[in-house]
């Protein structure tokens, strides 16, 4: 088993430091349901398909994400409060390069 250590600030601007495994093929989106960061219903409404965008992050330190795919940066481009620095967190992997990953969760519409 492998885990690794991220930092997320919930709406409220709490910061939490989570631990993420790399061997149960989750993303990022699951990582803050299961910590339940986000009030039920606000998070991941699509279930992970990048086509609400409800699962919105400000990557605040990025050690090494993948590329966004197009999917995500079409969904980025019809959202609310996107920034420079926004992604999907559904479409953020969970894998050993993501150690010390840092996001803040963007708002809810």
């Amino acid at each position: 088993m492998s885990d690794i250590n991220i930092k997320i600030t919930d709406r409220e601007g709490v910061t939490h430091d989570v631990v993420a495994p790399t061997d149960m093929s989750m993303n990022l989106m699951e990582i803050i349901r299961s910590y339940e960061l986000a009030e039920e219903g606000t998070i991941g409404v699509c279930g992970g398909m990048a086509m609400c965008a409800s699962c919105q992050v400000y990557v605040i330190s990025d050690p090494g994400l993948e590329e966004m795919g197009a999917e995500e940066d079409a969904m980025l481009g019809e959202a609310f409060h996107v920034q420079d620095n926004s992604r999907l967190g559904c479409q953020l992997h969970i894998v050993p390069e993501m150690e010390g990953l840092e996001v803040e969760i963007a708002p809810y519409p």
